[in-house]
């Protein structure tokens, strides 16, 4: 209750800010400009009102079970971040030990090497260690995928590293050693919890989509499919499809003066970065299983112009406006072709190599700086509404007159 000249009113209603990502997001890149702070999201959030009104919804606050989704897939990202910065450390000062060993290590750091270098990060160790003992170790740690090369590779590149720091007094090797064998086992201990955290986080996704709904679609994979489903929150809470595509930041910028209307702007960015790149990500294997998708990143880089990353977001806001269509029709995503006629994981890849393969020439063309950015090629039955003519593949002309629906083409929403 308010109180006001000594008489107690109920207080008025407020509305809050829910999802204004472009608005939001423009707002606070103004503020940045002035001043470099905590409080500009707070004055942001505080003039939005004035700035853009009809945009206010109600903010809700999910299910309990949707509210340990999301803190377990934060928690999830943030150990895994922690996980891939200590083990950049680890190389570093492997490599400040060992300058050659780099070539005997796995990209990603994998178990073994980890166990070797906690050991052994010492070169003089590893070498007397004995190359009998270093094979036990790989092998077992390996399960015996690993053997005699790679243990015949860090035994030479630790064999040069000694012939280097020979009597070289100011080399801290011991020191180096332990500093390496410290965050080794704090990579471990990182990685029990975020397997603990993985563990929880896969029950409460099993109670928030119980259909399974969210694995149905190409390309997300177990990350993709929590950050999905904790990131969306109630589908019908956005109106849309092409609303949710907004709420990620896949969707282009508008410039528009007068009677001109530039297309193909740069996304802009204002959603959650965690979604966004996640379905960036997954955009790429999402291509790979899906004609459709498969035409779409097909028609970018060979008719479009586009680089690779270019294609992939485009490939990723069509992935976000089928996983809202897949959510509120509630039934699983079906892969089709071109018609609208679904297919298998086998017929869908066969028929992706055979008629949406881009060829080396234009990827090489793409991915080059010097010839400079390739020209837009405009496509057959272009329309000018902002979605057909930045980001619709070419189909044929029966599939252009059907107009089948990208998922589930008998059923609809409710």
């Amino acid at each position: 209750m308010a109180a006001g000249r000594g008489v107690l009113r109920p207080p008025r209603p407020h509305r809050a800010a829910g999802h204004l990502g472009p608005w939001a997001a423009d707002l606070r890149r103004f503020f940045a400009r002035h001043a470099k702070s905590n409080g500009i999201d707070a004055e942001t959030l505080a003039r939005l009102p004035l700035v853009a009104p009809s945009g206010l919804v109600a903010v809700e606050f999910g299910s309990a079970a949707r509210a340990s989704l999301d803190r377990r897939v934060r928690a999830v990202a943030r150990l895994t971040a922690d996980i891939g910065r200590r083990k950049n450390r680890i190389r570093a000062l492997a490599q400040a030990l060992v300058p050659t060993i780099g070539a005997a290590l796995g990209e990603g750091l994998n178990h073994t090497d980890l166990a070797v270098l906690e050991r052994y990060a010492d070169p003089r160790a590893l070498l007397a260690a004995g190359p009998a003992r270093l094979r036990r170790l790989i092998a077992t740690t390996s399960r015996g995928q690993l053997g005699h090369a790679k243990a015949q590779a860090l035994r030479t590149a630790s064999a040069e590293a000694v012939a280097l720091w020979d009597g070289d007094s100011a080399a801290a090797l011991d020191d180096l050693a332990a500093e390496v064998a410290s965050q080794v086992r704090l990579v471990r201990a990182a990685e029990a919890e975020r397997t603990r955290h993985q563990h929880a986080r896969d029950t409460a996704l099993a109670h928030v989509d119980p259909a399974g709904l969210a694995a149905s679609l190409p390309g997300l994979g177990p990350v993709g499919t929590a950050q999905l489903v904790a990131t969306m929150g109630r589908p019908r809470r956005f109106p849309n499809a092409g609303a949710f595509k907004a709420f990620t930041g896949l969707t282009p910028r508008a410039n528009q003066t007068g009677q001109t209307d530039r297309k193909h702007q740069p996304m802009t960015k204002a959603g959650p970065r965690a979604l966004r790149s996640q379905l960036i990500q997954s955009a790429d294997t999402a291509r790979k299983l899906d004609p459709q998708l498969a035409a779409v990143y097909h028609a970018q880089m060979t008719q479009r112009g586009a680089t690779h990353r270019k294609a992939l977001c485009v490939v990723a806001a069509r992935l976000a406006e089928r996983a809202w269509l897949t959510f509120a029709r509630g039934e699983p995503y079906v892969v089709c072709d071109l018609d609208g006629q679904p297919v298998t994981p086998d017929q869908a890849k066969h028929l992706i190599a055979e008629q949406f393969t881009v060829p080396t020439e234009v990827r090489r063309r793409r991915s080059s700086t010097k010839a400079g950015k390739a020209p837009h090629m405009a496509l057959k039955a272009q329309v000018k509404s902002q979605r057909e003519a930045g980001h619709e593949a070419t189909f044929p002309a029966a599939s252009l007159k059907a107009q089948p629906s990208i998922v589930n083409q008998a059923s609809r929403p409710t």
